[in-house]
């Protein structure tokens, strides 16, 4: 429920919420979710089964028309159809048909994927599609299930299914990359190019295997290069931050430290040369504000290739005031002890400074005391 709430709250237009057939305690969560969380689309997934659809339907009860939608799927490549489902082309194609016009008796939104998608002969594919269109689905998903993409190979197989699928004009299309290459950002932004309107993600990249196309990357890039990427971003980036910590917390995912957009180390730089070109303008190198993500302020890490810029403005922070030479001295014992855990860089420099004050500090008279 939190991850849904916040996930309305940053904009996000639809939410594909679960998968009612497998279980009662799904059906109930759904259900909640349909009660409190208001504004996107809530989907529910399927598979071309009735049952499956019966369950999606009794999952999304009280949500109006235009706020629920089944969003079913079926394996269309040869080795889904040879050995999962043992279905000749034929069979899927009526299978598919059956299910959509099933499924719209109930909904006036129906999403049909096509499973496996990208390893499917493009002309059945397109094939394919126009017959869930041609039976009322309402918008057509392309995923990239194993994520064997390039962003060559998608650019093309989307102006394909453009070229030949004579009503795809009618529907939404939607994209969906697997990131087992690490190329699920590229091929989505390379379907974007090309023209869809719909792209799936899933927060902090997280989904079977190697995951799944990060939904804060594909949004803060869209944003950034709105002149390349004709599209209109519904999302409020100041919170996907708050959206990816809240998500890590509670699946128990941790964010790497250099992951993209919202990481601990994307505003962090221990190079003396960069800290002193942020602190004459942040935009030297930042490639964003941290204030555009919802993120904490730059942080500059103290250690052996820091410069005097980075440290002389961190000990201001922490209220000392020094001289020039002063700087110099604890600028050596910092290069002397590499780089710093910024839970102990407090401690050190309380030390560093109170050494180099000692040592500046007159020694006693002679013949006084001891």
């Amino acid at each position: 429920m939190e991850i849904a709430r916040a996930l309305a709250v940053a904009g996000v237009q639809s939410i594909e919420v679960g998968f009612p057939a497998c279980a009662a305690g799904e059906i109930r969560a759904v259900q909640a979710i349909v009660r409190e969380v208001r504004g996107p689309i809530i989907m529910a997934l399927c598979r071309t089964l009735p049952r499956d659809i019966d369950a999606a339907n009794e999952a999304l009860e009280g949500a109006t028309p235009y706020r629920r939608s089944a969003s079913l799927f079926l394996g269309t490549s040869p080795f889904h159809r040879d050995y999962k489902l043992r279905m000749t082309r034929t069979e899927v194609i009526d299978t598919l048909v059956r299910s959509v016009e099933y499924a719209r008796r109930s909904f006036r939104l129906v999403a049909f994927s096509a499973e496996d998608a990208s390893r499917t002969e493009p002309d059945f594919l397109c094939e394919v599609y126009r017959h869930a269109i041609d039976a009322g689905a309402t918008a057509i998903g392309f995923p990239d299930t194993l994520g064997v993409l390039t962003p060559g190979r998608t650019r093309s197989i989307i102006r394909h299914l453009q070229d030949n699928t004579p009503n795809l004009g009618k529907v939404m299309v939607a994209v969906h990359f697997h990131n087992d290459l690490g190329l699920a950002m590229a091929n989505t932004l390379a379907a974007v190019h090309e023209g869809v309107q719909v792209v799936q993600c899933t927060v902090n990249g997280l989904g079977e295997r190697a995951g799944n196309a990060p939904l804060e990357e594909v949004a803060l890039a869209l944003l950034l290069n709105r002149e390349e990427y004709a599209c209109r971003i519904s999302i409020d980036a100041a919170r996907l931050t708050s959206l990816c910590r809240l998500v890590a917390e509670r699946t128990g995912i941790p964010i790497s430290p250099h992951k993209p957009v919202v990481a601990s180390n994307i505003f962090a730089t221990e190079a003396g040369i960069h800290q002193d070109g942020i602190l004459k303008h942040p935009d030297t190198y930042l490639p964003f504000r941290p204030q555009m993500v919802g993120a904490d302020r730059v942080r500059l890490v103290l250690g052996k290739h820091s410069g005097r810029a980075g440290l002389a403005a961190r000990l201001e922070e922490l209220g000392f005031k020094l001289s020039p030479e002063e700087i110099n001295r604890v600028f050596e014992q910092i290069k002397e002890a590499g780089k710093l855990e910024w839970a102990d860089e407090r401690k050190l420099l309380n030390a560093a400074v109170a050494r180099v004050r000692a040592e500046a500090a007159p020694g006693p008279v002679p013949g006084k005391g001891h």
